[in-house]
């Protein structure tokens, strides 16, 4: 099913998963050619067994590598049927003669290439929910103006430690977690407390990383920096969630172990008494549950990527699938249902002030 191919893709870069959105694409081309010029030329089958072929080879080498590195790793997934079922249908296009030798090209590439886009579809929408991620990492400040015998020092900002002085200006971010020792100023700190209006710090008072000084200047003494952070603590929970596994996903990894060994006996049983290898391929294709399995996680990365745009931060995606069963809601913060954007309702008089 390429499911953790593509996966990997993902935790690289956009840009790879583009790339094998293209070559996918392209390998669907190829097979759609395939079957216009057998059409086109019905005589001359060489044209659609080379398509056919190459096109079969863009699709599939991919979901046979990943099946083959899981196997070898000691994972059972879902993949090694939808491998077995291609490799299945290419040799049999390789073996077989005269329109068969194509439909066999055919039949594998056509395997691969919906499998593979139902994947691509699915982790293309995993970006959207990085956005999350993306969105507190551009408010990490990376560079910090350090306090050292009375002298400023612009150091990284992962560099603090607790106990360091730093001097943030109007304008700049907090470089960590502390407590404001020398200022006064208005912090926004919508980005961590969801506050909509700003708060005024003075000495004493604790601030947070990452959330941004308005006005004045602050003097202001390291408690925590770097992931020890609130914001850290924030980015890692995104993370995490990210990261974990509805119910029925690890359940189907739990069943994998005994769900694949048993649909490959029973291919093999069909394929022993029938004699009938296209049957034996059908049961490997239709006994792979790719609706329960790409269902789930593209339901969730769609709704971290929904919740991300609305500024929303999901700690766990159980949470999501439990919230079907939620009736009310009861928030316990002004500003959480408003934008923050005050403006004039009602002009009334003082006492004994005329109104005109």
């Amino acid at each position: 099913m390429a499911h953790n191919h593509v996966h990997e893709m993902v935790e690289g870069n956009g840009g790879t998963l583009s790339r094998q959105i293209v070559a996918t694409l392209l390998g669907g081309v190829l097979l759609i050619n395939s079957l216009i010029a057998g059409w086109l030329f019905p005589e001359n089958p060489f044209y659609t067994d080379v398509l056919a072929f190459v096109g079969a080879l863009v699709l599939g080498v991919p979901l046979v590598l990943n099946a083959a590195r899981e196997l070898l790793h000691g994972h059972s997934h879902m993949d090694e049927l939808v491998a077995l079922a291609f490799l299945a249908s290419f040799a049999q296009g390789a073996a077989a003669g005269g329109e068969n030798h194509a439909s066999g090209y055919q039949a594998a590439g056509a395997i691969a290439f919906f499998l593979l886009i139902s994947s691509l579809i699915e982790h293309r929408t995993a970006l959207g929910a990085r956005a999350s991620i993306e969105s507190l990492i551009r408010i990490t400040p990376t560079r910090a103006t350090k306090i050292v015998d009375g002298k400023e020092v612009e150091v990284e900002a992962k560099d603090l430690k607790p106990g360091d002085k730093v001097r943030v200006r109007a304008g700049d971010n907090i470089p960590g977690d502390g407590v404001v020792r020398s200022g006064f100023s208005t912090v926004n700190q919508a980005a961590i407390t969801g506050e909509s209006l700003p708060v005024d710090k003075n000495s004493g008072e604790e601030v947070f990383g990452g959330t941004i000084n308005l006005t004045g200047v602050l003097e202001i003494e390291i408690t925590k920096a770097g992931a020890d952070t609130t914001l850290g603590k924030v980015q890692e929970l995104i993370l995490k969630a990210e990261r974990s596994r509805t119910p029925i996903e690890r359940m189907i990894d739990r069943y994998a172990r005994w769900y694949t060994p048993t649909i490959l006996m029973l291919a093999g049983i069909v394929l022993f008494f029938t004699d009938n290898l296209n049957t034996a391929i059908s049961i490997l294709v239709l006994a792979c549950p790719c609706a329960i399995v790409l269902a789930t996680p593209t339901a969730m990365v769609a709704a971290l990527s929904a919740a991300a745009r609305l500024g929303i931060l999901v700690k766990k995606v159980t949470d999501l699938e439990s919230a079907r069963m939620l009736t009310a809601i009861v928030f316990d913060k002004t500003g959480t249902l408003t934008t923050g954007k005050l403006s004039v309702t009602r002009l009334a008089p003082a006492p004994g002030v005329d109104p005109a």
